[in-house]
């Protein structure tokens, strides 16, 4: 699964967003590319297929409201 999430206004650093979420996924998910500019930025998480898609998406909100970015983020999801 692709996960691309797009944040407005992040109020912290968007590495620190990086660093949990790499954590939370360790050998099931990998960060594959990120960005920014216009006001946004965002991060590209690419999940093994052996993750079910709702515990990912589950964990993926777990870490964002964690750091309190949760209302900035916006995720779209393929795969």
């Amino acid at each position: 699964m692709f996960l691309e999430i797009v944040f407005t206004g992040l109020p912290i650093d968007r590495d620190e967003v990086e660093e949990a979420l790499e954590a939370a996924f360790g050998p099931d998910g990998e960060i594959t590319g990120a960005g920014n500019g216009m006001g946004r930025c965002h991060l590209d998480l690419e999940i093994e297929e052996t993750v079910d898609r709702d515990v990912a998406l589950e964990r993926v909100r777990s870490v964002l409201a964690g750091l309190g970015v949760q209302e900035y983020a916006s995720l779209n999801v393929s795969g």
